[in-house]
């Protein structure tokens, strides 16, 4: 049984982070309001195809004409964001299924959750709001009181991650790419990737060697990479990536104009529209500049923590892989400001810290020791 549950939890790792990494490409390619509406596009559980479909769209969504590349990026992403919750769900209901009580439970969060996206698409936008708030709550609250069994915690406190990602997906839209939301929903699936891997690996039956005494150095490599991914994506959501066109100056100077209070403004007004960003040329310049000092900063951090590994045999092989990864990141990072952020590169960049975050991720379990469940 735990066998087959770790393999499923590792697809479902695998899914999401083709989730994860498709994302980044509708968002690098502007696709992000590809669809003006959720959870169908434009009207149709597709996405409009042939010239009547089009028109009839353009019709209807006059403020949003149809760009067919862009429409079908999104639904796409849509679609595989719903067979990562749909497995998740399964995983949830394995491991709560020898329990009548527990079953049923998460199959009443799966019930609410959908008659939350039917209210929704039915136009009921309050009744829908506060169903949503009890489709996640519940799995969450669920989670909390089954932490005596890790699984069924884990997979359930999942579901409710899941299911909030979709909300933030809609809001991505209805908010018109609105910065907080759109990294918000950048990290909650990078949340879910690295769950998903944790939970594949308290699974598995042959566990790998730990080593307690390196925690702290696991800890701190743990804050330094998710904090620099927050900045790469606060960076990528304000459209701030080519603020600083050159390397290893900033628009020619080593201390360029900034507008760091304007950079971290977190909550601005609804209604405006986002896409292409809104910020003046000197707060995307402290937003870049602040990417940057972030991979300063991390790289140092990785070169003390890859230092520390290199002195236990055992995890030497596990340094590598990290420091293969950083340089790989280093490599795209120039390559993103020197060809002025091509968009493989680029998406390659999010896949990269997707990677080295999971690394990251690993090393740290390999200090906590957990039992198997």
């Amino acid at each position: 049984m735990n066998r087959a549950f770790s393999n499923w939890a590792w697809l479902g790792a695998a899914l999401a982070l083709t989730v994860v990494i498709l994302g980044a490409y509708v968002r690098l390619s502007h696709a992000g309001l590809g669809c003006p509406d959720w959870p169908v596009c434009y009207g149709k559980a597709t996405w409009p195809v042939t010239v009547e479909e089009v028109a009839a769209a353009n019709r209807d969504f006059p403020e949003r004409p149809v760009e067919v590349g862009k429409a079908w990026r999104e639904q796409v992403h849509r679609f595989l964001a719903a067979g990562l919750g749909t497995l998740i769900l399964g995983l949830a209901l394995a491991a709560s299924w020898n329990r009548r009580a527990r079953r049923n439970l998460v199959l009443a969060t799966a019930a609410i959750a959908m008659i939350g996206v039917i209210s929704y698409v039915q136009g009921l936008r309050d009744f829908a709001g506060m169903i949503s708030i009890l489709a996640v709550g519940l799995p969450v609250s669920l989670a909390f009181f089954w932490r005596d069994d890790p699984r069924a915690a884990l997979a359930t406190g999942l579901l409710g991650l899941v299911i909030f990602q979709a909300m933030l997906g809609m809001w991505t839209v209805t908010l018109l790419l609105k910065p907080i939301v759109v990294t918000a929903h950048l990290l909650g699936g990078l949340a879910t990737l690295g769950l998903l891997v944790w939970l594949a690996m308290r699974t598995r039956e042959r566990q790998p060697e730990h080593d307690r005494s390196l925690r702290g150095v696991a800890w701190l490599a743990l804050v330094a990479v998710a904090g620099q991914i927050f900045l790469g994506g606060w960076t990528s959501t304000n459209y701030a990536a080519l603020a600083c066109p050159d390397l290893p100056m900033c628009q020619g100077q080593w201390w360029p104009e900034m507008d760091f209070g304007e950079a971290f403004v977190l909550w601005r007004g609804i209604g405006v529209d986002y896409e292409g960003g809104i910020l003046d040329w000197p707060a995307r310049t402290a937003i870049q500049f602040s990417h940057r000092l972030g991979a300063i900063a991390l790289t140092l951090v990785l070169a003390y923590v890859l230092w520390r590994l290199s002195s236990r045999p055992r995890f030497r092989g596990h340094a590598l892989v990290i420091g293969s990864l950083l340089a790989l990141q280093i490599g795209l990072g120039i390559w993103n400001v020197l060809g002025s952020l091509p968009l493989p590169v680029a998406v390659a960049h999010n896949a990269g810290a997707a990677l080295l975050l999971i690394a990251v991720l690993l090393l740290f379990y390999r200090t906590t020791h957990p039992e198997p469940t």
